[in-house]
């Protein structure tokens, strides 16, 4: 049965038809879906973990126990789950484990742009790299028979244009294979005399996944009419590749990115007159090829920034430009801003309003960042600001003690803000910290994490008491705010930062996009009373606007969060129907 499939949705699907029993990740653009894909399969154990580190190491436990078992995540995720998968690359498997890392070339929803590949290699664990959704499906099933022929986990690397765009699959059957768990402790106990004796194992599978490599389906030559120049691509760059020429020039695309064929690229460089490597980001394939001592045109001719496009590689490759859809210079620019009501908005303003420097987060908040709110400074990685403002305080003292936050959104603060916190409880520094507890994680859509009550599937799940915890870490003071109450959020920023000792402040209200949070009427402005001063505007509310001279409501958007009305010097925001 054929069906048309987002990238993301078939490599579920290849992980069912695998007879896959266990997947544990943590959300993150553009890998989700995998996940929530694979969650809508009875015969699937699906979880969301708190981050990556614990999620592949439950999956490497699931494998142990004999089940097939997947983890996925994201680009920036793999360097927080890189510490058991290097370890894991020396156990080995029981049952087959599949990990899935979405790159993100273009930075469409990430803070860098780094290249998994590399992790791949130094890892010494095979990656697999489809270029569209059938292979997708393809390749996962694959891979969970490389996993167990090989015993390895198998890394699966996805990118934002594959994951996120459709193709026609195949679909097929479900096979359950099942293994029994047996123990070893040479095998599994990685203390240095065993790590020793596993080391030489993982340099000869890696000898032999490249003997594989060389005439694997999936490492595929095809014949071009000219052969004055030969491509080596993979991935996204081979569909742009075959968009742009054809089958005018011979390609090699490769399946499998590490590690490489050697005898299969020698003979491809031999039957062309030019090589040339495309590929997004870092020169990896070009690196191997230069260092079996062939010639080849790469990063020179190919930037290692951005993502590539079919106009870019024509003009490199000397064909005509693709036709492109070109935006209107007319068309004024669209920054993205925090929603209607989102409960940030008014915390931030109490912040940038009392002249605090903030450290900030990974999530939807970091768009506190942005005009005309422009709170938050510093962004750097997930829990990460916690950990900074603690440095930033023991290095200025009291210069900063007084004036600086961090600020960390609850799912963030349960990946790895813990820890930070922690260490400000055990070190004391004179520090207050932030949680934005909006009852989800909202920036990749609205998953459940450890602090909202419900699993994956939405069932009730346990569901981790915020205050306590922190009281648990060692922090005495501890309060909550409404983010809709500017005043109460005032007082709590200035008592805490007065306070002498490590402080935190929750602001808790839900995302104003759950389905389940009843919103209040629109509020409405009167023209008559309206002074035109533009407080209204300094907290970036896309449903108010300036016209004539007047600040107007779109009733469209707004959800009656009230913060505006308390920005209002002159009355002119007004309730209806609710007492102002």
């Amino acid at each position: 049965m054929k069906e048309l499939m987002l990238g993301n949705k078939a490599v579920a699907r290849g992980l069912y038809e695998a007879g896959c029993q266990f997947i544990s990740s943590y959300p993150g653009t553009p890998s989700t879906e995998v996940t929530e894909e694979a969650a809508k399969f009875p015969e699937i154990y699906c979880e969301w973990a708190p981050n990556e580190k614990v999620a592949l190491e439950a999956a490497f436990g699931a494998s142990l126990a004999g089940k097939r078992s997947f983890c996925g995540m994201k680009h920036v995720g793999l360097n927080v789950a890189a510490d058991p998968l290097y370890t894991m690359s020396y156990t080995g498997v029981n049952a087959g484990l599949v990990i899935v890392v979405a790159d993100d070339p273009g930075m469409h929803s990430s803070q860098n742009e780094q290249d998994s590949r590399h992790h791949a290699m130094a890892s010494k664990v095979p990656m697999l790299e489809p270029s569209d959704s059938a292979e997708g499906l393809d390749f996962a099933k694959l891979a969970y028979e490389l996993s167990e022929q090989f015993d390895t986990p198998v890394l699966i690397k996805m990118c934002t244009r594959v994951a996120h765009s459709q193709s026609v699959v195949e679909k097929g059957e479900r096979i359950v294979p099942e293994k029994t768990y047996e123990k070893n402790i040479a095998k599994y106990v990685m203390m240095p005399g065993n790590a020793k004796k596993r080391h030489p194992i993982v340099e000869e599978r890696t000898r032999k996944l490249v003997e594989w490599a060389e005439t694997a389906y999936i490492n595929r030559e095809e014949p071009g009419k000219d052969s004055s120049i030969g491509i080596v691509t993979s991935s996204t760059s081979y569909q742009y590749v075959k968009e742009v020429a054809g089958d005018r020039f011979p390609v090699l695309k490769l399946g499998m990115v590490w590690p490489l064929p050697e005898k299969k690229i020698r003979d491809f460089a031999a039957s062309v007159d030019k090589l040339y490597v495309v590929e997004e980001l870092d020169g990896f394939i070009e690196a191997h090829i230069k260092s079996l001592g062939l010639d080849c045109v790469g990063k020179e001719k190919f930037s290692n920034i951005d993502e590539f496009s079919q106009s870019i590689l024509a003009s490199k490759l000397g064909f005509d430009a693709k036709p492109t859809i070109t935006l209107s210079e007319a068309i004024p620019p669209r920054p993205p801003v925090m929603c209607s009501g989102c409960p940030h908005r008014g915390l931030f303003y109490s912040l940038k309003k009392n002249k605090v420097t903030v450290l900030g987060d990974i999530g939807c908040y970091t768009l506190g960042a942005v005009a005309p709110l422009s709170a938050m400074e510093v962004t750097l990685c997930m829990g990460a600001s916690i950990s900074s403002l603690h440095g930033f305080n023991k290095a200025l003292g009291e210069a900063s003690e007084g004036k600086t936050v961090a600020v960390i959104g609850d799912s963030t603060f349960m990946h790895s803000g813990m820890t930070g916190l922690a260490n400000i409880a055990y070190n004391q520094t004179n520090s207050t910290v932030i949680i934005l507890d909006n009852s989800i994680t909202g920036m990749t859509g609205h998953q459940q994490n450890p602090t909202t009550g419900y699993n994956l599937r939405g069932d009730p799940a346990g569901k981790i008491d915020l205050e306590s915890l922190c009281r648990a870490i060692g922090i005495n003071r501890v309060r909550v705010v409404d983010p809709y109450n500017l005043k109460e959020c005032d007082e709590a920023i200035r008592e805490e930062l007065a306070a002498k000792e490590p402080s935190v402040i929750i602001s808790r209200r839900p995302c104003a996009l759950l389905k389940n949070v009843k919103h209040n009427p629109p509020v409405k402005v009167d023209p008559d009373k309206c002074r035109n001063c533009k407080s209204c505007m300094r907290i970036g509310c896309p449903s108010i606007s300036i016209k004539n001279g007047k600040a107007v409501i779109d009733e469209t958007l707004c959800v009656g969060c009230d913060v505006c009305t308390q920005l209002c010097g002159f009355g002119a925001i007004t309730k209806p129907g609710r007492e102002n």
